[in-house]
């Protein structure tokens, strides 16, 4: 086809918007921090027009505004995140609370409720939207939809009838109308064309990498403030993750304590991550294993605290019994740290063979590999090598490039080579591809 890019029918930039929309700091764990690993990613396509729009529910979009750059910039939602404003206050009322509570499992689908848009995204003009994270709402604009997990589905005791409901009825939504879905990895793909019935053509693949690399780099002060803000013992195993029951924070107790009665190994524990209502009960367990001067729950910390740690460490153990992705893994191997971790749903996907694998219902090899990684020098080293080659082969940068991709892809937009090289690394796109502009 002749002329430029520039010379087709959407010569206007592609403008994407980015949901970015979240409650309260923190507590959106490691989905936040894709959306942070997408900003720095998307700041740094700087080789062409597009823009992109990070819907927030904030007007300053201060959580995540210091992250972008380049054509990436704020776009201010007129409405929150958090559901219709009724339920909002009833929330509020105690007594109506609990009664709202009591009734609602008995009335099904009804009390569902899938979000439309506001408006903000269409009256901006908008293209093409990415939700990356489970929650989105319905529009007319076409949409990339990333649910990451179907955990409601695998482990459904962790969560109430109501709670299951709703997300097979806001999840399925969000797929159907999606041009695009979008997993992490392929265990997560081959689960979800599945569990959904989706044709493999319109679920794709395009895998995350360290965030870290969107934080400043700590310093020797830093890391010195933080051992002493923590009071850190000289050497210790990490595990951060928010205090979930799939995480699987009572097994590591129990494979802790038969390291230390039954190995003759004590392995200091710091656990790092937001201290949610199942805390109660993992600090009860520590207590009766008599792990209470062992392990520090430092809660959440800040980024560069956060880098300080995988530093300090002497490795990092993540027994989580579920996982999309699995961040802290490309972490601890972006920062060096050796990793001993489960051998359930993604996780060998992400390790490869830079990690040592465990079985989740196993104490008692959690706790050999963990005594293992904790005397062995050869073997650290070894694995932390592993682990940043592995690290270093993934960017956020590269993710993005994929996800601009699809965008153009959806849009029917020029494609170039590398946009076609890409989607059909990540899949095979289901939207008729449009001629590359000759250069």
């Amino acid at each position: 086809m002749p002329g430029t890019r520039a010379s087709q029918p959407h010569a206007r930039p592609l403008r994407v918007a980015i949901d970015a929309r979240r409650p309260h700091e923190g507590v959106a764990g490691g989905v936040e921090q894709v959306v942070i690993g997408l900003a720095y990613g998307l700041s740094q396509l700087t080789d062409s027009p597009d823009e992109y729009l990070f819907l927030t529910a904030s007007p300053d979009g201060e959580w995540i505004a210091p992250y972008l750059s380049g054509g990436c910039r704020v776009l201010p939602s007129a409405s929150s995140p958090s559901g219709r404003t009724w339920r909002r206050r009833l929330a509020g009322i105690p007594l109506l609370r609990t009664i709202w509570e009591r009734v609602r499992p008995s009335l099904g689908a009804w009390t569902i409720h899938v979000p439309r848009s506001d408006g903000t995204i269409e009256r901006a003009g908008v293209d093409v939207v990415h939700f990356p994270r489970q929650s989105a709402f319905l529009t007319s604009v076409p949409s990339v939809y990333q649910p990451h997990d179907l955990q409601h589905l695998h482990l459904p005791h962790y969560f109430t009838s109501h709670e299951r409901l709703a997300r097979e009825v806001t999840y399925r939504a969000f797929c159907a109308e999606a041009r695009t879905v979008v997993m992490m990895t392929e265990w997560g793909k081959a689960d979800i064309t599945t569990q959904y019935g989706l044709p493999p053509s319109k679920v794709c693949v395009v895998p995350g990498a360290s965030v870290l690399v969107a934080y400043a780099e700590p310093t020797q002060a830093d890391i010195d403030t933080t051992r002493a803000r923590l009071a850190l013992t000289d050497s210790f195993a990490f595990f951060p993750a928010q205090t979930f029951p799939h995480k699987n924070h009572l097994m590591l107790l129990e494979a802790l304590a038969i390291a230390r009665d039954q190995m003759g190994t004590t392995i200091p524990l710091v656990a790092s991550g937001h201290h949610n209502g199942f805390f109660r009960q993992i600090a009860q367990r520590a207590r009766e294993l008599r792990l209470d001067s062992q392990i520090q729950f430092v809660g959440f910390v800040r980024p560069v605290e956060l880098r300080a740690l995988y530093r300090i460490a002497r490795c990092m153990v993540f027994p989580s019994s579920f996982e999309g992705w699995g961040l802290p893994i490309i972490e601890a191997f972006h920062e060096g740290t050796p990793v001993a971790c489960a051998n359930t749903t993604s996780l060998p996907e992400v390790a490869g063979d830079a990690a040592l694998l465990f079985p989740i219902d196993s104490p008692i090899t959690i706790a050999e590999q963990l005594v293992r990684l904790w005397r062995d020098d050869a073997l650290r080293a070894r694995l932390s090598a592993l682990g940043r080659a592995r690290a270093d082969s993934l960017s956020w940068t590269r993710s993005a490039r994929i996800f601009r991709a699809h965008y153009r892809c959806i849009t029917r937009r020029e494609l170039d080579e590398e946009d076609r090289e890409l989607l059909n690394e990540s899949c095979e796109c289901g939207t008729p591809l449009s001629p590359v502009a000759p250069r």
